[in-house]
């Protein structure tokens, strides 16, 4: 009789947990939801009143350095998809970024700018990454129970 109730009280204890880092992800993602809205937000108004998304975009750019922005927002996507369902949303967020992350190592390498380059773009990588994971987590807990 014990044991069970012993049981009880953990299978409970971790739905508090479960609930805690869903919550935890949640808040996290609607800062990044918040921020990428306000890019986008940003470059659509510039393109209405001007004609033009970026008036400060530069001239014969490589085009790989079109890829991490397009994965950064299909990332932000997965994140809002996770508010419903965690799993797929989740690991629409985590492949997008793995995807990016050799196009980082191959254009902006590590080495080459050592400090600067981890704020900005493995930084930001690691910010959108990490509630990825949480959710993923919740949703796998979630299932067990």
């Amino acid at each position: 009789m014990e044991e069970r109730t012993i049981m009880v009280e953990m299978e409970h204890g971790g739905e508090r947990v479960t609930k805690r880092i869903r919550w935890f992800a949640r808040i996290w993602s609607t800062l990044i939801i918040g921020v990428a809205l306000l890019f986008v937000v940003g470059y659509a108004w510039n393109w209405v009143t001007t004609g033009v998304a970026d008036p400060h975009v530069a001239e014969d750019y490589p085009p790989i350095e079109n890829w991490p922005p397009r994965l950064l927002l299909l990332s932000v996507l997965g994140l809002a998809l996770a508010w419903r369902w965690e799993g797929w949303g989740g690991a629409m967020a985590i492949l997008s970024q793995l995807v990016n992350l050799p196009l980082l190592l191959i254009h902006w390498p590590i080495a080459q700018d050592f400090p600067r380059y981890l704020v900005a773009p493995y930084g930001i990588w690691m910010v959108i990454v990490v509630p990825a994971v949480l959710f993923l987590v919740c949703g796998w807990r979630a299932r067990r129970n």
